[in-house]
């Protein structure tokens, strides 16, 4: 479990000229520049003998036994040094807590790292910027990289952080392989990931999506992705299929065995299982929090809560990882679809899903229904042990239930609710025709059940997660009042996804730009329409395929 640090000493950084919170020199680095000391990495289950550093974490993925790498403490800020945050451009935000954090890489290696993540390739310079809305409202906008969602701003650095991992970890004589990168996507992630990791050196990377389970616009962004170091398959079931199969080709040792001796490779991951993901969605609710307390918005005393649409638990957990290094946030706010799994656990403690119905939504980035990223919050709150043995019980039984006073902090700290899918397409349409904001329909949902379940004393920040024209359909079923799943009326009906963008326009005066990479995406020629079976079997089958091109 987590141990806050809180006696810290202060140096000043030759790039940033900002007190950062320090102790020992890093003793991985060879650079001059002090870094704080290294936070060392254990496993959620309690299975692996020793801590192992940042770069070890986030190249192995997932940890020995079938854990989550956690931190075994966390860097801890005050209000005066968020706010001070606000001065620094969004890349050196990154850069201030992975120092905070002493990953073990150069200083110079990092800030070059940082700066090459959050650079041109944004439509916005200020790269998560903050919209306000009424009623003590304001949206973080998380939509402005190249892919059009949030998992750019987790699949930018990460990417570079895991090759300049591989590098050091050639240099030390600890890595002798090349790695494979397996991802299981529910629509955004994918995308993001193959972006980020395309022609990356040392890397290569398999998607697997749930084929009929992303938006067209979702599956043309990875089907027609670039890059000699790739491949992506459309799996015959749901995202759950997808990411169980995933997780037991890695721990398929005949598999990982012929990965190394065939094709001298490696397994990692670029889920949010992957610690190198969720650790720059930290930087975001970090950097906005320290935006909000510059301008006396929000104090130590009157923080604010924050709704976030949530499937896999990451974006959340990142939230709340946030909270604990002093970021002033109260109420953790998860909202969910049809498929609300999780809202009824953090209601009851009890996590079912015997005879749960999976649903298709208008939100498909949330149609999840084994969270993965559950399993940290339930370490952090509750301890190896139990975390194991809930984790046991679910594999087996499909169910478990967490002890009282576990629920109790669990209830202290989250709340959830959910919307249907009618009410999802309510919510954009309410959202544009009240306040001329237009959004996708993950982050009216968040905004709906945010408004709903908010402390009435409180600011509401909503993590706005995707850019509107990545689900035009159902954003024009929205804001022609047509029910979830309906033919489109006659005007629309005949147009492709990719036509649909530019009708929405049209209905919502005001909405903004298409981004030019999805608007220019009906011309990029498919080089992925593979389907395969679900199941261990068929995945295992499209890694060898690969490796044996």
């Amino acid at each position: 479990m987590l141990i806050v640090t809180q006696n810290r000493d202060f140096y000043v950084h030759s790039t940033l000229k900002k007190r950062l919170p320090c102790q020992l020199a890093c003793p991985h680095s060879n650079d001059a520049t002090m870094l704080p000391m290294s936070i060392a990495f254990t496993d959620t289950r309690g299975l692996i003998k020793a801590p192992v550093s940042f770069t070890e974490a986030i190249l192995a993925g997932l940890a020995p036994g079938g854990g989550l790498f956690v931190p075994t403490r966390l860097p801890h800020f005050d209000a005066q040094e968020l706010s001070e945050l606000r001065v620094l451009p969004y890349h050196a935000r990154a850069e201030w807590l992975y120092r905070a954090f002493g990953v073990d890489l150069e200083s110079e290696a990092l800030a070059s790292l940082c700066a090459d993540a959050y650079g041109e390739q944004w439509d916005d310079p200020r790269i998560a910027p903050i919209r306000s809305l009424a009623n003590g409202t304001s949206v973080l906008e998380l939509w402005h990289g190249p892919t059009s969602a949030f998992k750019d701003l987790a699949l930018q650095l990460m990417p570079r952080t895991f090759s300049a991992a591989i590098k050091k970890q050639r240099a030390e004589g600890g890595l002798n392989h090349d790695v494979l990168i397996l991802v299981a996507t529910s629509g955004d992630t994918g995308s993001a990931a193959l972006s980020g990791f395309a022609e990356r050196p040392h890397t290569n990377i398999i998607v697997f999506y749930p084929a009929g389970g992303v938006s067209e616009i979702q599956r043309r962004q990875m089907a027609s992705q670039a890059g000699n170091n790739l491949a992506v398959f459309g799996v015959e079931g749901n995202f759950d299929d997808c990411q169980n199969a995933v997780k037991a080709a890695f721990n398929d040792a005949e598999l990982c065995e012929r990965l190394t001796t065939e094709a001298n490779l490696q397994f990692s991951s670029a889920n949010s299982i992957n610690w190198g993901r969720l650790m720059p969605q930290i930087v975001y609710y970090l950097s906005a929090t320290a935006e909000l307390c510059a301008t006396g918005a929000i104090t130590p005393e009157r923080p604010l809560d924050i709704a976030v649409p949530t499937g896999n638990f990451g974006n959340i957990l990142a939230a709340w990882y946030a909270k604990h290094m002093g970021a002033p946030i109260g109420q953790l706010i998860c909202a969910s679809n049809e498929n609300k799994v999780l809202a009824d656990f953090l209601e009851s403690g009890v996590y079912d899903i015997r005879d749960r119905l999976f649903t298709t939504t208008p939100t498909p980035s949330m149609d999840i229904l084994i969270s993965s990223n559950l399993e940290r919050l339930l370490y952090e709150l509750a301890g190896d042990g139990a975390c194991a043995a809930w984790m046991d019980e679910l594999r087996h039984e499909k169910r478990f239930a967490v002890d009282a006073s576990t629920l109790a902090i669990i209830k202290n700290e989250f709340v959830g609710g959910w919307l249907s899918n009618d009410g999802t397409l309510a919510a954009i349409r309410r959202l544009y025709e009240e306040q001329r904001y237009l959004c996708d329909p993950h982050s009216a949902l968040a905004v709906e059940v945010g408004q709903r379940l908010r402390s009435a004393d409180r600011p509401l920040l909503v993590a706005a997660t995707a850019h509107w024209a990545k689900f035009a359909p159902d954003v024009t079923r929205a804001l022609t009042g047509t029910a979830y799943g309906a033919e489109l009326p006659a005007d629309y009906a005949a147009c492709s996804e990719f036509d649909l963008m530019h009708k929405v326009q049209e209905l919502a005066p005001g909405s903004g730009r298409i981004p030019t990479h999805l608007a220019n995406l009906a011309n990029r020629p498919e080089r992925f329409n593979a389907v395969i079976p679900a199941g261990a079997n068929a995945v295992r089958d499209a890694v060898l395929s690969f490796i044996q091109q």
